[in-house]
């Protein structure tokens, strides 16, 4: 069976080395020189303007991102990403208000984000959907136009440049996963990144339960923190991450040269940004032909994902909404394909055979 992700190990040697020097230390985890390494290999790597704060996953670094902002009230947000965007909002005691997205990007609309903006709104949590960047300067504009605070999910964003600097110092946070299905992983993680260096040490404080000192706490805070034994993981992979990108990024091209003809639609990526080769996406014309693709594919033993069905306004404690055709429509004909650093190029076209013979 291909799966849809397989997750990057580096050799065993190399990450056996850095655990020996855990157990010799006997640090394991609260901010240890793994965790610091790491956050400073990681800032000089994307070229961030400060160093990103690691925690434990990518949804606690949404979480402490609304609290950090003291957000409150309704946040407009995308229907069309993975759960955490929208879960961790109303965790934090928020209203997301749905915007529709482009039909080509995937993104949300700038324009449909400027019609549900009323009085209560307060910030704009957008996401890069596949890595690929939001128009950040339109939802710059909107926001200072309102006086709205802007995070971005930028869960697959990790080494996207945006006219030739990291898209991570775009917003007032930007948040990544680490999670080990990332082309970056510590098995699980996240981190948070700002310009802000106010914002940094609330990030700081919050990830350790808000403590200021071994007896004094200045903020409410979380255990977000996260292992020596996670960043270590980290660490060493960096080390590939380049050639994990060149090899995804040879294997999107050979499935984008096997699958000319194929009445298929691919995302629109924007044209002042790099890509990272995250993922693998695919538009059918219509709901049925994924169905019928995706089956086909399952008995030929190729998993594929229907990344991201369905809509989030679907979500059971969420009150679903009409007015997100564009999102809807994408939702029911996108469908992932398998891309990983381990794919080999006679699998993907193997895979792009199959995928031909079931229309």
């Amino acid at each position: 069976m291909i799966p849809v992700n397989k997750p990057f190990l580096p050799p065993k040697s190399k990450y056996f080395e850095l655990v020996d020097e855990i157990w010799d230390k006997v640090w394991l985890t609260n901010n240890g020189p793994n965790v610091r390494l790491l956050e400073s290999k990681v800032r000089d790597y994307l070229g961030l303007q400060q160093k990103p704060v690691l925690v434990n996953n990518g949804t606690i670094a949404l979480q402490i991102a609304i609290k950090s902002l003291n957000l409150s009230g309704d946040i407009i947000t995308t229907p069309f990403s993975y759960v955490a965007t929208v879960s961790s909002l109303v965790w934090e005691h928020c209203t997301p208000v749905f915007a529709d997205i482009d039909l080509e990007t995937f993104n949300l609309d700038p324009a449909s984000i400027e019609k549900v903006i009323t009085s209560k709104t307060k910030a704009i949590l957008a996401t890069h959907v596949f890595g690929n960047p939001c128009d950040v300067v339109s939802i710059q504009r909107i926001a200072d136009k309102h006086g709205l605070k802007v995070i971005y999910d930028a869960a697959h964003a990790f080494g996207v440049r945006y006219k030739n600097e990291s898209i991570y110092n775009y917003g007032d946070i930007s948040t990544l996963s680490l999670h080990s299905t990332k082309l970056f992983h510590c098995v699980e993680g996240g981190l948070l990144t700002t310009k802000n260096s106010d914002l940094l040490k609330t990030f700081e404080l919050m990830r350790n339960f808000g403590h200021d000192g071994p007896y004094r706490f200045s903020e409410l805070g979380i255990n977000g923190k996260n292992s020596e034994f996670h960043a270590a993981m980290g660490l060493v992979n960096l080390e590939y991450a380049t050639n994990i990108i060149q090899k995804r990024k040879k294997l999107v091209n050979l499935y984008l040269e096997k699958l000319k003809g194929v009445e298929l639609d691919l995302q629109k990526w924007n044209s002042f940004a790099s890509l990272n080769y995250a993922y693998m996406p695919v538009v059918f014309k219509s709901e049925g032909q994924l169905l019928n693709t995706s089956s086909f594919l399952e008995n030929k033993g190729i998993s594929t994902r229907r990344y991201f069905y369905p809509t989030l306004d679907n979500l059971p404690y969420i009150q679903e909404s009409d007015e997100l055709q564009n999102a809807a429509s994408i939702a029911k004909r996108i469908l992932c394909l398998p891309l990983f650093f381990d794919l080999t190029e006679e699998q993907v076209e193997w895979i792009c055979s199959n995928v031909k013979m079931s229309f």
